[in-house]
């Protein structure tokens, strides 16, 4: 397909992006403010000018052939940069402006995202932050979010990413708790204790830990388990058994000693430990709102304390 040709059809393939990202063609006429005959015909020239289905059409709904998954990344890589171009055009003689959207974990957004949001609004006066604190699955088209930050090895596959802060899990109870009831030497020794844990899953009560080349696990129990961090906490602090938290959660408690952690020469393993990274679509032009939180956010958590031991970077 030669240039002009793509110039002539750049139209078409914002039409079908928006297709893809409404679900149907009377949506999108209506925000583009145009008939749903004028978008099928759209469609239509755009398929006959690629040769290939773009969309299988049912009564109920449309879906993306294979072709058409292909294409969609493509060209809402087009529209991605051409939003970028509209708002860098005014980049060197106004600030960054517009909301940015980013889903978080509930405990990473309140704990290590929150507090710096002040100080950013402040620096950027025309900027608005949406912070969509959930730990499910997000899609970013589906949420209409620009960020998610989660707790992954790597960026996910069809995602970009930036690494922030190193997610460790510590087990802490109180100096009170620990003479009531013996301190644990080993991880078998936690059978016998009063254990808070996540309880979302029958493995949250399954505990495993790691020293070195030896990795062991044990079946905990609890007469409370919750899926706050915040509750987690508290209850650690009126002393009601041993609590698996966040580090990040955790520090201000150990370092004032109301809490001791436990089982320090352990690496306490979860499926929440890990790296939180900055997930973003795989485009080169990134709006200048979403690179200078980018940037901000990154420093900020750079010089958040982490976990120092051996046993946290195996």
């Amino acid at each position: 397909m030669s240039t002009n040709q793509s110039i002539a059809l750049l139209q078409e393939m914002a039409i079908f992006v928006k297709v893809v990202e409404t679900g149907s063609f009377s949506e999108t006429a209506r925000q583009l403010g145009n008939t749903p005959s004028a978008v099928s015909k759209a469609i239509s020239r755009l398929e006959r000018a690629l040769g290939t289905r773009l969309l299988e059409r049912t009564t109920r709904k449309l879906r993306l052939s294979e072709s058409g998954k292909q294409t969609y990344d493509h060209c809402s890589e087009m529209v991605r940069a051409a939003q970028a171009v509209i708002e860098h055009s005014g980049k060197f003689n106004t600030e960054p402006s517009g909301t940015v959207r980013i889903s978080v974990p509930k405990a990473v957004g309140h704990y290590l995202i929150h507090p710096h949001i002040p100080e950013f609004l402040e620096l950027y006066p025309q900027i608005d932050i949406q912070l969509l604190l959930e730990d499910r699955f997000i899609d970013f088209i589906d949420d209409e979010i620009d960020l998610a930050i989660r707790i992954t090895n790597e960026p996910p596959l069809g995602l970009k990413g930036r690494q922030l802060i190193r997610i460790d899990h510590v087990l802490v109870a109180t100096a009170e708790y620990l003479k009531k009831n013996g301190t644990p030497q080993q991880p078998s020794d936690l059978s016998q204790h009063q254990c808070i844990y996540l309880g979302e899953q029958v493995s949250d009560s399954k505990w495993k830990f790691q020293k070195g080349n030896k990795t062991t696990s044990v079946t905990v129990k609890g007469r409370y388990s919750a899926n706050h961090t915040g509750i987690r906490l508290d209850a650690a602090l009126k002393h009601m058994g041993v609590a698996s938290l966040p580090y990040f959660m955790a520090r201000h408690a150990l370092n004032n000693q109301a809490l001791i952690q436990v089982l320090p020469d352990w690496h306490f393993k979860t499926y929440y430990s890990g790296d939180a990274w900055l997930l973003y679509p795989p485009t080169r032009y990134l709006a200048p709102k979403i690179e200078v939180f980018i940037q901000f956010i990154a420093q900020k958590l750079s010089l958040e304390p982490v976990l120092k031991s051996e046993e946290a970077l195996a």
